[in-house]
């Protein structure tokens, strides 16, 4: 296991490399872990869409959400939430808030085009068709949830996600070992998952869902008959993924990498000034005494 100072230097490390990273691979990484975890969010969703209960029905999504954090750790891909980690590194003076910037852009816009193509492909795959559109109808459901909430919730409920998210990053760069990396990150964000809590790249895929799902008649009817709900507007997709992202960066940044850093570094050392040595001319003896010891000398 890696002690806590070797975890916040690894990252730091990690950190350097992320920013330094061309263009090209920045983004194709990026659509990687963003497709990563639309996909864990797309099964937790199969998975969970037939339980009436709903503290049963955010178990069960706890339990299968996790594999696309999994994948995205083990298989190194580019993820906005973990990438806030990024600020120790600047902080450190390792990377500049420009290349942190930089970085954090280009990611979130990547995930959000992995996101997007696996909730196309999700939506016009058949798969929600499943249940007679049962599961199309709850995918409108959680879509239009989520872009109900207001401005306080989302940002909040984003802080709240992204510590645990963080955590389970930090988490699993303290094993060695695969086995040990896997439970790291599945713990925090199963209970992200259970708490409720919003994810701007998980409602990356979620809103679109949604969204596209409402274009199906059949499947908005059955959405409108059970919960008595509309579809999800544009308008509330944009402020959800906004006020979310901003929860996020200032769970991962201000509640996770700042005090993590601040607590873990180490401290400059402090040079003590060596002083010249100063050394003191022996001041010749006296004449008498000169004197003295020429006599003595020439009695002996």
């Amino acid at each position: 296991m890696n002690p806590p100072a070797t975890v916040l230097q690894q990252q730091i490390d990690a950190a350097v490399k992320k920013a330094a990273l061309p263009l090209q691979r920045m983004i194709v990484l990026g659509a990687m872990a963003g497709a990563f975890i639309a996909l864990g969010a797309a099964t937790s969703s199969t998975a969970a869409h037939s339980l009436a209960d709903i503290g049963l029905c955010r178990l069960v999504s706890g339990c299968v959400f996790p594999v696309g954090l999994i994948l995205v750790v083990l298989l190194g891909a580019e993820l906005f939430t973990g990438n806030n980690l990024m600020a120790m590194a600047a902080a450190e003076r390792k990377i500049t808030p420009s290349a942190l910037a930089r970085n954090l852009a280009v990611v979130w816009l990547a995930n959000l085009l992995g996101s997007l193509l696996v909730a196309f492909l999700s939506v016009n795959s058949g798969a929600m068709q499943m249940g007679g559109g049962a599961l199309g109808a709850y995918t409108i459901k959680v879509a239009a949830g989520k872009a109900s909430l207001s401005p306080c919730a989302a940002f909040c409920s984003g802080v709240l996600c992204n510590i645990l998210v963080c955590t389970a990053i930090l988490a699993a760069a303290s094993s060695k070992h695969v086995a040990g990396k896997i439970p790291a990150v599945y713990i925090p964000i199963f209970a992200f998952v259970v708490g409720g809590f919003e994810h701007c790249v998980a409602n990356m895929y979620y809103l679109p869902a949604g969204w596209l799902a409402a274009r199906n008649p059949d499947w908005m009817a059955l959405a409108a008959e059970r919960w008595g709900i509309g579809a999800p507007t544009l308008l509330g997709i944009c402020r959800n993924l906004i006020w979310a992202t901003l929860g996020n960066m200032a769970g991962g940044v201000l509640a996770v990498a700042m005090p993590v850093w601040f607590a873990r570094r180490e401290p400059p050392r402090r040079h003590k000034a060596k002083l010249p040595k100063i050394e003191f001319a022996q001041e010749p003896p006296p004449a008498a005494e000169v004197a003295n010891i020429a006599g003595a000398e020439d009695d002996e």
